[in-house]
């Protein structure tokens, strides 16, 4: 059975279920509009499928529900930010607001974010950029979960990649994408149901091919384009894991459980600002690009269907189980 609920009741008992397990209310209130975007925009792997591990994690210590990020300037053009094994998106915020500072005075700007944790859907990140008229790119490590080419153990994180480029007169271009066949929070919520994963998602602890989601979660990924897209996870490895001293996916704990160390994860955020950069034509060329592409039949832009999801949970409200409903108000003390 489904119940309706609005964004604004939806994101409010997040932020309540937080602050009753160790979390600071303006950090819950940073991490309870990430979830709730995510949850308007179909993203369910990404939003409230994550609230009882992320209050868990805090109740334990294994996030530092209380942290405050802190940014050093490291050039007019870059920033680090510590996280402080807190949640990521209080840090985010800062890095939205460095890159798009950063952008208009410099052209670009890149915001490195280390000592993380879990940072969801991306694309939510840099559609924000877009919307101020930025092009922008995240993207960041995970726990382990797709093996090296030719190897059979996980040691690197799905490693998401998410682009944004802003549009004169429509909604921004997002494209957000998992170096894994799909994002491992699908797996996460498949086994939440006790259903079954398509082939082609993901492979047991011994290697081989696996429909079961638990199994999946237990074994590794596989990687979009093979050895290519294990590849493409350790450069990004290397980009935010290497560049803040934070974990690499092999050395990261667990996004799920409550048990052990901080992950201690690493982002990173750029900004390109089309206009400083001297491209006054940027906003003809790409509704060229755009027009182009859909003139073909059955293309469809990136993107749109979450755009038209967000709408509609806007006015019709988010569509949730009642047995998440109930789980939600036992995690709010209601």
């Amino acid at each position: 059975m489904k119940i309706t609920i609005t964004p604004e009741s939806l994101s409010q008992l997040m932020v309540e279920s937080l602050c009753r397990h160790n979390t600071s209310e303006r950090n819950a209130a940073a991490v309870a509009k990430a979830l709730t975007a995510a949850e308007a925009q179909g993203l369910s792997g990404h939003g409230l499928s994550r609230l009882h591990a992320y209050c868990g994690q805090a109740a334990s210590g294994k996030v530092q529900g209380f942290a405050t990020p802190q940014r050093t300037t490291v050039s007019p053009s870059m920033v680090k930010i510590d996280a402080g094994n807190g949640f990521a998106y209080p840090a985010i915020d800062i890095a939205i607001e460095s890159c798009r500072d950063g952008a208009r005075q410099n052209a670009i700007c890149c915001a490195l974010i280390g000592n993380s944790h879990h940072f969801g859907a991306a694309g939510l990140v840099v559609e924000q950029l877009a919307e101020a008229g930025q092009i922008a790119i995240m993207t960041g490590n995970s726990p382990k979960a797709i093996a090296p080419a030719g190897g059979s153990s996980p040691m690197f994180g799905t490693n998401p990649i998410a682009f944004a480029a802003p549009r004169k007169n429509a909604p921004p271009l997002v494209i957000d994408l998992s170096l894994s066949t799909v994002a491992r929070g699908k797996v996460m919520v498949a086994a939440q149901r006790g259903e079954p994963i398509p082939h082609g998602w993901a492979r047991d602890a011994q290697g081989a091919p696996t429909t079961d989601a638990q199994a999946g979660l237990d074994g590794s990924m596989e990687a979009i384009g093979g050895a290519k897209g294990a590849m493409l996870a350790m450069m990004i490895e290397i980009l935010v894991a290497g560049l803040t001293s934070s974990n690499f996916g092999y050395e990261a704990t667990s996004f799920f459980t409550a048990d052990g160390a901080p992950p201690c994860t690493a982002q990173m955020l750029i900004a390109i600002d089309p206009q400083a950069a001297g491209a006054s034509d940027f906003d003809k060329r790409l509704e060229t690009l755009i027009a182009t592409m859909l003139d073909q039949p059955g293309v469809r832009l990136p993107g749109s269907r979450r755009a038209e999801l967000a709408a509609a949970a806007t006015r019709d409200g988010i569509s949730i189980s009642q047995q998440a409903h109930e789980h939600l108000l036992e995690l709010a003390g209601r």
